[in-house]
């Protein structure tokens, strides 16, 4: 019984990452938070579910804010890893909601590659690197929807995992 315990424990992993950012030009702060948790079902495949917290803010010129929430389960598929790093890529989708001037409800589905260093036998380092899918009015592109494949700076996160 303690070795089926111990062996269904070595799947699950916790992770997620932080973010802060500042823009002088507009006197604007933006900060997020977006643990995750996942289970490895086999050396391939995994599943699990970001959440996310995301606040932004402008100095008292303007005085509005942003909070936003999201909730977004995920498969992730490894096609290729080695003793350090691991390719993967997350397909998934996200919910969202958000208050601006108003509440608006959102979600995006689509792909997510990424990268995994093992740190240790327990640590490793994630980024992913881009998105590929469709958002309306999602959390992260709060300016309406669209398609397409995106690799610039606002589609990168980096975080850290630890494995049972």
């Amino acid at each position: 019984m303690a070795a089926i315990s111990a062996s269904a424990q070595e799947g699950i992993y916790l992770g997620g990452g932080i973010s802060l950012w500042r823009n002088n030009d507009v006197d604007k702060t933006s900060f997020s938070i977006t643990p995750d948790v996942g289970y490895n079902l086999s050396k391939q495949w995994a599943v699990g579910v970001e959440l996310a917290y995301a606040h932004t803010g402008y100095d008292d010129k303007y005085d509005v804010s942003t909070n936003a929430f999201a909730l977004a389960p995920y498969a992730r598929y490894s096609f290729y890893e080695n003793k350090i790093v691991r390719l993967f890529v997350d397909m998934g989708f996200g919910f969202s909601t958000f208050k601006h001037a108003d509440s608006v409800n959102g979600f995006e589905i689509g792909l997510k590659p990424g990268l995994a260093l093992k740190l240790n036998d327990h640590f490793s380092f994630i980024t992913k690197v881009g998105f590929a899918g469709y958002r309306d009015d999602y959390y992260r592109d709060m300016e309406g929807n669209g398609f397409g494949v995106g690799l610039d700076m606002e589609n990168i996160s980096i975080g850290i995992d630890y494995e049972f």
